[in-house]
């Protein structure tokens, strides 16, 4: 039996995920080719981490120089320039809106991000879409205790849920209390994912 459906954002309803890319390079841009493509490397090897942990890292490992919190606090400021408008923008993953539309009417949804919550409610209203979810949780709460969050919340059983993510912290965040998951890799890209994960190339293959 299924109770409530979460979702990840970047990658499973909008198609983003080269817009945050795009972004941290030009965000490291200044400090020459060699830092961009270390960053770049990282960002995509860890998608649905948050920009204040990213960048922090960034600074710190490829920098050598620690930031104040009111630093990091501009610069994902400028981050969020780069990127806001482009993601409002993107066009959704095939097959995302209709299976919102289809599941809001069943199941209770909510949204896990990486994004900052303020951030992603402001894209849910400019994009419409936030009349699907009756819950949305972002950065800088970590995706495992958004999920620990919202089961004790609603009082759900993991078994009740399923989650669609496109990254291993998604998965991770499902497997650590045994929800079911649901694996988003485009056609073409490397499946990061244990081989007994379900995969699909878009949403156009789920039915709930």
């Amino acid at each position: 039996m299924v109770r409530a459906i979460l979702f990840d954002f970047d990658g499973v309803i909008a198609e983003s995920m080269d817009i945050k890319t795009d972004a941290f390079a030009r965000l490291f841009e200044g400090f020459g080719p060699e830092i961009v493509k270390k960053v770049v490397a990282h960002h995509q090897a860890h998608g649905g981490v948050s920009r204040f942990e990213k960048i922090r890292l960034y600074h710190e490992e490829y920098l050598g120089k620690v930031i104040t919190d009111e630093e990091l606090s501009a610069w994902c400021s400028k981050f969020s320039d780069l990127v806001l408008d482009a993601v409002v923008s993107s066009p959704y993953v095939p097959g995302a809106l209709e299976l919102l539309e289809s599941c809001h009417k069943k199941y209770p949804c909510f949204i896990i991000t990486g994004t900052p919550q303020e951030e992603m409610e402001e894209i849910l209203a400019r994009k419409g879409l936030n009349r699907f979810f009756v819950g949305v949780y972002g950065s800088p709460t970590t995706k495992t205790e958004i999920v620990k969050e919202i089961m004790s919340a609603h009082k759900f059983d993991p078994k009740e849920l399923i989650y669609i993510g496109d990254a291993m912290t998604d998965y991770e965040a499902a497997k650590g209390e045994g929800i079911r998951f649901i694996g988003r890799v485009p056609e073409g890209k490397l499946n990061p994912f244990p081989p007994d994960v379900t995969v699909v190339a878009d949403l156009r293959a789920v039915k709930l």
